[in-house]
């Protein structure tokens, strides 16, 4: 099944006052490379976060956004420091009656100078947090999949429309290339003809022996096997639930050796036109395999 390595995907969700929204973008790579972009409170989930996308994605440069809103009740508590507050108001009492001083402290100087009120850490149940991020994860990482599959589908599509023409280009050269032992014998002998004018007389043994030299040198019959095969396999893999990007890409440098060696062998005007037909389907195929996982 191919999966193109191109998507977008997101999710929001709200618990009791807790948000969390995620924003994942991917893009080719030749391996995976995920990138975070996290608020600091959530740090310590980061390998969490890593592994989930591993999990459901294989290959492909992964950028992930996270933001969080904790809008709870509890999450500003503070508490009054009642040690620290009746030391503060002794040394001011002190204060005081050394300077002979007669003035009225305010509450704000004694709670902003005395820091009587400390906030309270709030620890929350980390598991608690934790279900919450994965869940809204997973919703977002599901999301970018089903734009992925979506891209592959229309890619496959395509995949599989160059696929026919280049296996049909190659059953015509194939055909086209039938007895070329005679095509062989032919030119020669029209060669010779027109070089001795009939003042000579023709050896066709000769001219044979010749054809047939030429004839073995220009066979493609072991490069036009191979090819199908390469072609045969790139269909199994398109198919396949494997990861395919590699192997397709693999399998379409093999196939442009071939296509190559046939065109450097072929020794007919109509084979090498079509020789480029089929390299151009090949790069064109070539582009768009460099987007699969």
């Amino acid at each position: 099944m191919i999966k193109s390595m191109t998507a977008f995907g997101s999710a929001e969700m709200v618990f009791d006052g807790f948000s969390v929204s995620v924003e994942i973008r991917s893009y080719n790579s030749r391996y995976l490379d995920i990138v975070l972009n996290v608020p600091y409170e959530i740090r310590q989930f980061e390998e969490k976060i890593r592994q989930l996308i591993s999990s459901r994605v294989s290959r492909g440069r992964v950028e992930l956004r996270m933001r969080i809103e904790d809008e709870a009740d509890d999450r500003d508590a503070f508490e009054l420091d009642m040690g620290r507050a009746r030391n503060y108001r002794n040394a001011i009492e002190k204060l005081k009656e050394e300077m002979d001083m007669n003035v009225t402290v305010s509450m704000e100087f004694l709670t902003g100078s005395g820091r009587i009120f400390k906030p309270v850490e709030n620890e929350k149940d980390a598991d608690a947090i934790w279900e919450r991020i994965e869940s809204c994860l997973i919703e977002a990482v599901d999301s970018l999949n089903g734009m992925r599959q979506k891209e592959g589908t229309t890619i496959a599509e395509d995949l599989s429309k160059r696929l026919d023409d280049i296996e049909t280009f190659i059953r015509q050269i194939e055909k086209a290339s039938e007895n070329i032992l005679l095509v062989y014998r032919e030119r020669l002998k029209g060669r010779i003809e027109e070089l001795t004018k009939g003042l000579v007389e023709i050896d066709l043994d000769r001219i044979t022996q010749e054809a047939a030299f030429l004839a073995d040198k220009s066979d493609i019959s072991e490069e036009i096997v191979r090819a199908l095969s390469h072609i045969e396999q790139f269909r199994k893999i398109q198919h396949s639930e494997e990861l395919s990007g590699r192997k397709m890409n693999f399998l379409l440098q093999e196939l442009g050796r071939e296509i190559n060696t046939i065109g450097s062998k072929t020794g007919k005007a109509e084979v090498a036109h079509m020789v480029v037909d089929v390299k151009s389907e090949l790069e064109k195929m070539r582009e768009q395999v460099q987007n699969v996982e």
